[in-house]
């Protein structure tokens, strides 16, 4: 029965999510899809940096980093192969002729995104704490400026722009549920379990025969391939791209919509990055009308310490809402004294 109860509280979340999107394909207008896309993208965003950093207990700050390279590549793989010749006049012959499709492109970014955070992770995930938090924001340094100076493939400061819109509210949800569905199995699997016990005692998961250093990197990996992703349905949404669209103050948001929702909560990290969206979106034209900017990052900063304060394990903790989380990890009322006689009898 607890096993129909949890299919039926998916299947009413999805039928829930697919009435949305087609609504608001139908019905919205273009800056209120927009707007829903990029709620769509930072929950898949959050829900990624949740697995990698709640379950393993690491401190990255480099999603923007990995999403630079996702939108780039995916970007550059998409641009119409007629103006590739006097805007990027750098790139290898067999690329200029190249013109993909979306879904090929994304793939392609999260796969060199994910590529980057193998190489990286070698020596970077050998840190741990503020250490690592630093390294991996002069990850995000390093890569703005090799895209900065890489001007004939890139373009530089200047940015990328006419770029194919090719993004829509189904291909981003569409994403967002893989995302979902990807990292929710790991984290109830033994996979996940293994990642719990390193973020929990280290070296008691060393003790038990987790190989710590290999999980840590393919929990980074997974991480970076979703950011990625990310990054290439933000270029073709917004249609341009500009090293300074992945700065630091983005990490810090991607942070603080896992703190709200609770670090390793997937669930919760998904609800605090669509609240603080549409809590951004509105409060920007107040920012605009008191002449205040810089409002929005007060008010999330706010919000931040008050978490932080109030209920520092965030919304839902490690945990998921009882009616999604599969039934062996349901907490289990204790049974009637009577029905343990009964059986102990």
């Amino acid at each position: 029965m607890s096993l129909q109860r949890h299919h039926l509280a998916w299947g009413l979340l999805a039928a829930a999510v697919v009435a949305l999107v087609a609504f608001a394909e139908a019905r919205l207008s273009g800056y209120e899809r927009t707007v829903m896309g990029f709620a769509g993208i930072y929950a898949m965003l959050a829900i990624s940096l949740s697995f990698s950093n709640g379950l393993t207990g690491l401190f990255s700050l480099g999603h923007p980093a990995f999403m630079m390279v996702g939108g780039y590549v995916a970007a550059i793989l998409t641009f119409p192969a007629n103006r590739k010749g006097f805007m990027l006049p750098a790139l290898p012959e067999w690329m200029a002729t190249l013109e993909w499709s979306l879904f090929p492109a994304t793939l392609a970014g999260g796969v060199a995104a994910a590529a980057v955070a193998v190489i990286a992770g070698f020596p970077v995930l050998r840190l741990r704490g503020h250490y690592l938090a630093v390294a991996t924001l002069g990850l995000i340094i390093i890569l703005r400026v090799v895209i900065n100076n890489a001007d004939g493939v890139t373009r530089g400061a200047l940015g990328l722009n006419g770029i194919p819109r090719h993004t829509d509210l189904w291909w981003i949800f569409g994403w967002l549920a893989l995302c979902l569905f990807v990292c929710w199995r790991l984290k109830y699997s033994s996979v996940g379990r293994s990642l719990l016990a390193i973020r929990e005692n280290e070296m008691a998961a060393a003790c038990m025969g987790v190989p710590r250093a290999r999980a840590k990197l393919a929990a980074f990996a997974l991480g970076a391939f979703f950011a990625g992703v990310g990054g290439a349905l933000w270029a073709h949404l917004l249609t341009n791209l500009t090293p300074g669209s992945f700065s630091i103050t983005l990490a810090f948001m991607l942070v603080v919509m896992v703190v709200v929702g609770g670090s390793g909560s997937l669930i919760g990290a998904a609800i605090a990055a669509v609240a603080i969206t549409f809590l951004s979106e509105a409060l920007r034209p107040v920012e605009q009308a008191v002449g205040a900017y810089g409002l929005v990052q007060i008010v999330i900063a706010v919000l931040l310490i008050a978490m932080l304060l109030l209920r520092p394990q965030g919304l839902f903790a490690s945990a998921e809402p009882a009616l999604l989380r599969p039934a062996p990890f349901r907490a289990r009322r204790p049974r009637h004294p009577s029905q343990v006689e009964k059986r102990e009898v």
